[in-house]
């Protein structure tokens, strides 16, 4: 292919900036408070040059969602079929998860704000399903490390995983991308109070 080709298909769509405008807004103000005025005038359009795109904003939020936990639950897929040890694919999964809320701020803070909500609707019932998923990931990884040694035998799983699951998301209300510290930084001192512990 050549190298016009690869910028060709590189470059956002159209369809692509009216999600990044509805996620942002979605993010902020709410699922529920944001109309499809909003994202319109957002986008600088009139509302039905945005129907031409997407038949309501259900339609916006269901792929913006989709689309990312696709590409989150693939990336742990590729970890947990990997040969490295427990405590390596739990940094990992650690890792790719704050990776998560430095590209992709807005997804998730849609998830975690509006999972319940859009739940309610047959559409959206792959989020408990996706919620279920995210708890197999973090429990398996736990097992095999309480398992294989890598980590202490005492531990209470189940415990540990709600610290784990609610310490890492919850980094989206606070972290700022391009801020002092970056998602790496924040993963490396996680994972040293995680596994090591703060005193010396």
């Amino acid at each position: 292919m050549s190298d016009a080709g690869r910028l060709s298909l590189s470059k956002p769509t159209r369809r692509d900036e009216l999600l990044q405008i509805a996620a942002e807004l979605f993010a902020t103000k709410g699922f529920k408070n944001t109309t499809v005025r909003d994202i319109a005038d957002a986008a600088g359009i009139l509302s039905g040059s945005l129907y031409h795109h997407f038949d309501s904003k259900e339609s916006m939020v269901d792929e913006i969602l989709s689309t990312f936990q696709d590409e989150l639950f693939g990336k742990y897929a590729e970890i947990l079929a990997g040969d490295d040890d427990a405590r390596a694919k739990l940094e990992a999964v650690v890792r790719v998860s704050f990776e998560a809320i430095d590209q992709h701020r807005n997804e998730v803070a849609i998830f975690q704000n509006e999972a319940d909500y859009l739940g309610r609707f047959d559409r959206f019932a792959y989020l408990a399903d996706r919620n279920q998923q995210s708890r197999d990931v973090w429990m398996t990884l736990l097992k095999e490390g309480v398992g294989s040694g890598a980590l202490r035998q005492d531990l209470d799983i189940e415990l540990v995983y709600r610290f784990i699951r609610d310490t890492v998301w919850v980094a989206v209300r606070w972290y700022r991308p391009g801020a002092k510290l970056s998602h790496h930084d924040i993963a490396d001192q996680y994972l040293t109070i995680l596994l090591d512990g703060i005193t010396s």
